[in-house]
């Protein structure tokens, strides 16, 4: 095709632009062959005229037609180029939010630098057992590849993920892994895939660190084999690392951190046992604070460590090698705070004494602290001859140090490497491996050093490798499809490994150099110049440096600089420090130094035959070496697998989640070989398309006569037809293949053809519409005319009769508006008169009553004055009188003052006095006397009580031995009541001597009342009286108890009266019996009215009560709930209960009243004394009487002394007998456990414990009542017999009397059966070896009444029950349970043995509860069937066994038909077009999808309907109730709705209009199937809903506000996440479709932001709806039941 026709007018290109890289045009004028400029149009408008080079005439890049942007597969598009690939990512990264996209064999992964909703375990499903092109391009697609290629191909399999730092390799390589430890499972050992997702955590935390570009950067390259058995099961891993970043130890630049596992130790320091390493925050130790930034952001690093510590354990490392770790990773903290100070001469050394982190270094390691600090700062010198210590300077020193902290760190990272190695191993053999590798990618930085030099040599190999990859796979293809094809020149970069690897290139001079006594990097440098420089182009020398190299690497030439280089490769540590360390008492450290040791052995064994000078450090090999032996090594693995690629990309540098540099992205797709893999396509034939893939996108490029029935011929002749370049296309086996560019130049002629279809359709239709148009403004116009002047006509006539109306209104209006006026000037004028006149009248009135007011006032103050003056001539008479007054009496006083200090006066006084104290010390005395004789009566009284109380003790002890002999023996009853009137006198001897207490305490309080008056203080010895109360409250829990039992004794007798009843009820059968011959005549009719009623009546009776025993023990014994409300044993409960609550309220409120008289004595006790110095003051003013007083005070006081001395002396004998109280109550404890529980126990569990108590009692109780039940059985069922017997004596004898009197033919009747199958003990296990375990159903499912099995089982569970063995019940059943499961467990994948089983085990669940007996069941069942319910046993926790087993056996059932459906649903519901026509296919590139088309074999939703009609059928003929198959297929159209939406979800192809007009119509005949099958109400419409609702969305407008607001009305099933993520890959299939805008998108958001709904993306799958099995009843009669022959169950008896 010429350029003339590709840059037409209105062509895409694209021109470069230094921003943006590459920017979009549109050609304004057609190119003409020799034009020396493109006149263009960039997208803002601005026109261009962008310069042809005349030497090259290369034009600009076309750009693809807007149908191929977005592809999934960059080798999809038509032209490839590099800014077709930088736009193509651009659109799915930016836009569609998709950051996953393939270019052939590769997988691009972009960092989105946010958490995204695509790594659950539903998408880990989804993708499980997909082909790679069937959908959306993701990691898990090519981990599945993988699995699926070593599980077919039995081949080992390598995922290589490469890319920057910052672009997300480890989190790459982290979900790959994930992936197959969630898509297989574990031989052998447990948890295997646990461990190997473990090992994640631990190499994150020792082998990452923060940069500048990334925080979580990977410092070190990984390579893990995940080891698979035969059965593709993990069995273990293995890792292997790579150059891990040393210097990254000792040294960070700004912004930058040490590793991780530094900050995480550093954050949990404040633990106790991190307490001995003395640690502290990160910014205290040197290297972990140059970055001087020690935090990330949304990372906590004490969270981290745990983790971290939580993957160890898990691994198997114990907490001490844990501990032996961290303790060695804070020794390297401590050794960066070790300083070294010069001295004085200049000289250095480091102050041991003063240096404390050298000591806690040293304390760490369990080295002498002196010893290291002289090897850090001398080094031994050794010659032929001698050997020197030498002092090093301080540069020097620190680096050793550093040195020694790099090499203690790798040894400690090798260490664990290795320990991770081992916990990941298997005892399984290993078959195949997929080993991932997670290595750096091609850097380049404004310094390169050693580190950068070794990743980029590392990158070329693996680069090689890579093109050699796609270069082998491009030429199988071309070979199989037999196709001509030439070699294709490809980017060779082994020059460039050569100068890095070969002989005399750059790493042999390195080591060279190194071995070189004085060697340096200046030296090396000119060796490198000297000879490299002129023999291999692709090494170069900086124009302004001599200490820096070039190299041409395949991604961009990189700048070294040489400084570093030799001491990075040679690695050389102390050996002095390290033979320091090797001598240490730490057991981990000389683990870690074992392989030197080793080494330095061998070494010792060479220098014997070699030359005498030569060194350790000649044989030690370098770190470029062994770098290069392992790559080798990897080479080696990776060549011998097949390789998958993942190439991460970093979209910029500030970390802004979906946002892309161009110039980032080029220079990355230039590094990782994206473009070089792009080119190689390019080169050959990029578009591939299979012939049918071909005719279902361009058939309307055909006319009818030009399709044949040879498809691949029809191609064939229309590509002959539109190019004539045979070049361009090549015909294969089985695909068109096209050169680059052609499919665009096809899709332009399609849109050319459907666009001119389209301008012929739209004519005609506007020109239908036009006509249709004028035709209605026609009839429109003469419609308008005539209702036109019929208003006008009707405008007239009403104007008429609006005048005449008119002109009466104004008539009428003018006379009202006449008198109205008139109306209104009277009134107001008989109103002013009115108010006129009423004015005078008042004014009158108040000059009246102004005067009258004045003259009162006048007489008011007149008198006032007149009261005034006399008050105060008053007031001047009773002052005089008060002043002569007081002169009198002062005169007076002084004369009493002098007759009070006379000495005969103050004897008068004090006479009288000393008597009343006389007085009061004779009162005192008496008091003490009757308080003593008060004393020893009431000692007196509390031995007396003690003795009763050990009496009484004694007779309790003897009333519970009585109570359990009553108990165990109902005989001894008269015994009990004998006892009991005994205890009854006691108890009336014990009332009287309670009544005699009361009294004598009575008559204490009242002495104690006439004591109180004298003295206040005799008060306290009202304790005495809360001894008697204490004694009373002691005697009444004893008569509690007493009565308690005597409750026990009547309820007994009551047991015993019930029992006499039972038994006189037997002996009147047994009189009944006796009678029976007498009465030959009337024996039917009074047995079937009134014997058999009465024993039925009576049996019912006796099982009623017999059913409610049972409950009350199955309560107690299983795990059922309590009795319920308002049964016997649970109204006996309550009022066991209540009468326990009441009992101990009452101990609350005397307890309560005994702290209140307590509280009320202390509050007596301390009543403070009147003081009446006031008044004494007020009546001796001088003091004499005072002094007197204070002296009685001071004899009052020594008297409360003494009184204080006896208190305490009571208040000790009133502790001592509180003491003895207390013991008593533990004995009382001890005798009566369950008061003293109840008493200390809270509410509920004191509640629990008395019912748990009741319920023992009660369970004795019923139990023997059930023993004396089943006697009385007995008794009924052997006198039925008897009846039965005499019944039949009586009919033989009648039937020989009427053959005396009359002959007669006799016809024999039918046998009539109990619907019982009689077996023999041990036959359990034959009959169900027959009816389980070796039935085939489908016979039995044909031939047979449906529930055969459930029905043969039940008869024989009948007659079990009718010989009341209970061992036979429980066998059966049990062994039932047992072989169901094993035939489930055996067979769980056949859907019919399943089906069957299942509708069996609910029938016989439905049995157990139909034919129970219950008020329930009866009323479903006939006359006969209730005959045949069960007798003996009751069977009701059989029933939820059975329960249980069937909704086991339903999952089960479910899981056979998901996995029938998940081959088909995806096929049916998505892939298959039902309507031709509607969908086109477009172009997919390298990966394929597996489309099912029309034809041979193709899965379509009439098969899926014909498989879903299968199910119902079949669980129809097992007879399986109509609820549970509503409900089988109600799960199953979930499982449909849910595996259709979620690959929807997560295919792009699909989400489009004409997809969604085929789901809905795959719907409409799903829900037609339930139609037919009269199964629209059992609710499997309504799981559709969420797939309705997304069909509906994709052909919804997607435009305007309006069109947000109808999308979020209508899809009220799917959540924010899942319309959103439609929208997004909402994808047109022809170029007439346009994309939803993210403005839309974000509409969307913002109206959903208020939904409180799961942020999920993918629907639950695997859900299951919880079972509801509803009680069906079965009109099968069990005696009308029959065993066919073919079953062989001859052993089986019908009675």
């Amino acid at each position: 095709m010429a350029a003339s026709e590709l840059y037409s007018k209105y062509a895409r290109v694209w021109v470069p632009d230094a921003a943006e890289v590459w920017k979009s045009a549109e050609l304004i004028k057609d190119y003409t062959p020799g034009d020396q400029t493109l006149s263009l149009r960039l997208d803002d408008g601005t026109e261009l005229q962008y310069k042809i080079d005349p030497r090259t005439n290369n034009l600009p890049p076309l750009r693809n037609p807007n149908i191929l942007v977005a592809e999934n597969d960059l080798t999809a598009l038509s032209y490839l180029n590099e800014p077709a690939v930088l736009h193509n990512l651009k659109v799915r990264f930016v836009d569609s939010k998709l950051i996953y996209t393939y270019c052939g064999i590769i997988l691009v992964a972009i960092n989105p630098y946010e958490n995204l909703p695509i790594y659950e375990t539903e998408i880990i499903n989804a993708y499980s057992g997909q082909n790679m092109g069937d959908m959306d391009p993701h990691i898990f697609a090519v981990a599945e590849e993988a699995y699926r290629q070593m599980a077919r191909d039995e081949r080992n399999q390598s995922i290589i993920v490469s890319g920057e730092s910052g672009a997300g390799k480890t989190v790459s390589a982290k979900y790959a892994m994930r992936y197959f430890a969630t898509v297989s499972s574990s031989s052998g050992e447990a948890n295997v895939e646990e461990k190997v997702l473990a090992s994640n955590p631990i190499m994150e935390a020792f082998g990452n660190a923060k940069t500048t570009r990334n925080d979580n950067s990977s410092r070190f390259g990984k390579y893990i084999e995940i080891g698979f058995d035969k059965k593709h099961c993990i069995t273990g891993a293995n890792m292997r690392t790579y150059l891990l970043e040393k210097s990254r130890v000792v040294f960070q630049t700004y912004r930058e951190r040490n590793y991780h596992i530094f900050y995480q130790l550093c954050a949990s320091s404040h633990l106790p046992e991190f307490k001995a390493f003395k640690l502290g925050c990160a910014d205290d130790f040197y290297y972990t604070n140059q970055g001087q930034n020690p935090i990330i952001n949304g990372v906590d690093d004490a969270k981290e460590m745990r983790n971290t510590r939580k993957a160890f354990s898990l691994l198997g490392i114990g907490e001490r090698d844990q501990m032996e770790i961290y303790q060695i990773l804070a020794a390297v903290l401590h050794l960066s705070n070790v300083e070294v100070k010069d001295q004085s001469q200049g000289t250095f050394d480091i102050c041991t004494f003063d240096n404390v982190h050298l000591m806690v270094f040293s304390e760490l390691v369990g080295v002498p602290c002196q010893e290291m600090a002289h090897w850090l700062c001398h080094r031994k010198l050794k010659t032929t001859t001698e050997t020197y210590v030498k002092s090093v300077s301080r540069m020097n020193a620190v680096n050793g140090r550093d040195a020694l902290a790099k090499h203690i760190y790798a040894k400690l990272f090798s260490w664990i490497v290795g320990s991770i190695n081992s916990a990941l191993k298997s005892g399984g053999k290993q078959h195949s491996f997929i080993g991932v590798l997670d290595i750096y990618g091609f850097e380049t930085f404004d310094v390169n050093s050693f580190e950068q030099f070794c990743i980029n040599y590392a990158n070329e190999k693996l680069q090689q490798q890579f093109n050699l990859h796609v270069f082998k796979l491009e030429q199988e293809e071309y070979m199989k499809e037999e196709i001509p094809w030439t070699l294709i020149d490809f980017y060779d970069n082994q020059p460039c490994i050569n100068l890095i690897e070969s002989k005399l290139g750059i790493l042999d001079l390195l080591d060279e150099e190194c071995k070189m006594p004085k060697g340096s990097d200046d030296t090396w440098a000119q060796k490198l110049y000297n000879t490299l420089l002129k023999q291999n182009a692709h090494f170069d020398k900086p124009r302004l440096s001599n200490r820096a190299f070039i190299i041409h690497h395949f991604a961009d030439k990189v700048e070294y600089q040489c400084e570093g280089f030799l001491e990075k490769n040679k690695d050389t540590v102390n050996e002095e420090q390290i033979n320091v360390l090797k001598n240490s008492k730490f057991d981990l450290l000389l683990k870690l130094f074992e392989d030197d040791e080793k080494a330095t052995n061998s070494n010792k064994l060479t220098s014997v035959t070699g030359r005498p000078g030569q060194t350790q450090r000649d044989n030690k090999k370098t770190v470029g070496l062994q770098f290069r032996q392992s790559l080798h090594l990897l080479m080696d693995t990776l060549n011998a697998t097949t390789p998958h690629y993942v190439r991460c990309i970093k979209p910029n540098d500030h970390k802004a989640p979906f946002s892309l540099d161009p110039v980032r992205a080029v220079q990355q797709l230039r590094a990782c070989g994206i473009l070089e893999t792009i080119r190689i396509s390019a080169a050959g034939f990029p578009s591939r398309w299979t012939y049918q893939e071909f005719f279902c996108r361009y058939r309307v490029l055909m006319k009818q006569k030009d399709v044949l029935l040879d498809r691949k011929q029809t191609c064939k002749n229309l590509m002959e037809k539109l190019i004539k370049d045979r070049d361009k296309y090549q015909f294969g086996k089985n695909k068109i293949f096209f050169r680059a560019g052609q499919v665009a130049y096809l899709e332009k002629m399609r849109s050319d053809k459907l666009r001119m279809a389209c301008v012929h359709i739209q004519k005609t239709i506007r020109c239908w519409l036009a006509r249709k148009k004028y035709l209605r403004m026609r009839d429109s116009a003469v419609t308008i005319q005539r209702h036109v002047r019929g208003h006008q006509a009707r405008c007239y006539v009403k104007f008429l009769r609006r005048t005449r109306a008119a002109i009466v209104i104004q008539r009428n209006m003018r006379m009202w508006v006449t008198r109205k006026r008139y109306q209104q000037q009277r009134s107001a004028a008989i109103t002013i008169q009115c108010f006129l006149r009423a004015y005078m009248a008042r004014k009158k009135y108040y000059k009246l009553m102004f005067e009258k007011k004045a003259v009162v006032i006048q007489k008011w103050v007149r008198g006032w004055l007149t009261r005034q003056h006399y008050r105060r001539a008053v007031a001047a008479i009773v002052l005089l009188q008060s002043c002569v007054r007081r002169m009198r009496a002062k005169k007076e006083l002084k004369k009493l003052k002098v007759e009070a200090r006379s000495v005969e006066h103050f004897k008068k006084l004090n006479i009288g006095m000393e008597n009343k104290i006389m007085q009061l010390q004779h009162k005192i005395d008496e008091q003490h006397k009757e308080n003593r004789e008060l004393s020893e009566r009431l000692i007196a009284v509390e031995k007396a009580q003690s003795v009763e109380k050990e009496k009484q003790s004694k007779e309790i002890e003897i009333l519970r031995k009585s109570e359990q002999e009553a108990r165990a023996k109902a005989e001894t009853l008269p015994s009990l009541l004998e006892q009991l009137s005994f205890l009854q006198h006691e108890l009336e001897n014990t009332r009287r001597e309670k009544e005699d207490l009361e009294e004598r305490s009575n008559i204490y309080k009242a002495q104690t009342e006439q004591v109180g008056p004298l003295s206040p203080k005799l008060v306290h010895y009202k304790p005495f009286s809360i001894l008697l109360i204490i004694a009373k409250f002691i005697i009444n829990i004893e008569y509690c108890f007493v009565l308690e039992i005597t409750t026990n004794i009547e309820n007994t007798k009551q047991l015993e009266k019930d029992l006499t009843e039972e038994r006189a009820r037997y002996q009147s059968l047994l009189s009944e019996h006796l009678h029976l011959e007498e009465r030959h005549k009337d024996l039917k009719e009074e047995m079937n009215l009134d014997i058999r009623q009465e024993l039925e009546s009576e049996n019912k009776k006796l099982k009623q009560d017999l059913n409610e025993l049972r409950k009350s023990l199955t309560d107690e014994k299983s795990d059922l709930l309590p009795p319920s409300p308002g049964s016997l044993p649970y109204n006996t409960l309550l009022e066991q209960l209540n009468s326990s609550n009441e009992e101990l309220e009452m101990r609350k409120e005397e307890v309560l009243l005994l702290r209140a008289h307590m509280v009320h004595l202390g509050e007596i006790s301390s009543f403070p004394h009147v003081d009446r110095s006031s008044d004494i003051h007020t009546l001796n003013e001088d003091g004499e009487l005072w002094l007197a007083y204070e002296g009685l005070k001071e004899t009052n006081r020594l008297l409360e002394c003494q009184m204080r001395e006896q208190e305490h002396v009571h208040d000790e004998k009133y502790r001592k007998l509180l003491e003895e109280v207390n013991k008593l109550k533990e004995e009382k404890e001890q005798q009566h456990k369950l008061l003293t529980q109840s008493l200390h126990l809270p509410e509920d569990a004191r509640i629990e414990a008395s019912l748990k108590h009741e319920i023992t009692r009660l369970t004795n109780e019923n139990l023997d009542l059930m023993e004396q039940q089943e006697k009385q059985d007995k008794t009924i069922r052997k006198l039925k017999k008897q009846l039965k017997f005499y019944i039949k004596k009586v009919e033989d004898f009648e039937g020989n009397h009427d053959a005396d009197c009359l002959a007669v033919n006799i016809t024999r009747k039918e046998k009539e059966y109990q619907g019982m199958l009689e077996y023999k003990q041990g036959d359990e296990s034959r009959l169900l070896k027959i009816l389980v375990v070796d039935l085939k159903p489908r016979g039995v499912a044909v031939s047979f009444t449906p529930g055969l099995p459930a029905y043969i089982i039940f008869m024989c569970l009948r007659y079990a029950d009718s010989v009341n063995d209970d061992q036979r019940v429980s066998t059966l059943l049990n062994s039932t349970i047992t072989s169901i499961k094993s035939v489930i467990k055996r067979r769980g994948d056949d859907l019919e043995m399943v089906s069957f089983w299942l509708a069996n085990t609910c029938r016989l669940m439905h049995c157990l509860k139909q034919y129970s007996g219950d008020e329930v069941s009866v009323t479903h069942n006939t006359a006969k069937q209730n005959e045949h319910c069960l007798t003996n046993f009751e069977l009701s926790e059989y029933q939820q066994v059975f329960s249980d087993l069937a909704i086991q056996i339903y999952r089960q059932l479910i899981k056979c038909m998901d996995d029938i459906l998940q081959p088909m649903i995806v096929a049916s519901m998505l892939e298959h077009e039902a309507i031709q026509g509607v969908l086109g296919s477009k172009p997919t590139g390298l990966r394929k999808r597996s489309t099912s088309f029309s034809g041979e074999g193709a899965v379509t939703v009439e098969t899926l309907l014909q498989r879903l009609g299968l199910f119902h059928t079949t669980m129809s003929q097992h007879g399986m109730d109509s609820d549970l198959i509503k409900q089988v297929v109600k799960q199953l159209f979930y499982i449909i709705c849910a595996v259709t939406l979620n690959h929807l979800l997560l295919r792009k192809d699909m989400c489009s209009w004409s997809k969604g007009l085929q789901i809905r119509y795959n719907v409409w005949q799903l829900e037609e199937w339930l139609t037919e099958k009269e199964m629209a109400d059992c609710g499997a419409k309504e799981t559709l809903e969420p797939l309705i609702q997304a069909a509906q969305l994709l052909q919804i407008k997607k435009k305007t506000e309006a069109d947000a607001q109808a999308i979020c009305n209508m899809c009220t099933s799917l959540t924010t996440a899942q319309i959103v993520k439609v929208l997004t890959l909402y994808t047109p299939v022809i170029e007439f479709e346009e994309r939803v805008s993210n403005s839309f998108i974000t509409t969307i958001k913002n109206l959903l932001k208020g939904r409180v709904e799961s942020s999920t993306l993918m629907m639950d799958a695997k859900k299951i709806f919880s079972v509801n099995l509803p009680f069906t009843p079965s009109s099968v009669a069990l005696d009308t039941i029959q065993i066919p022959a073919s079953l062989n169950l001859s052993f089986l008896t019908r009675i």
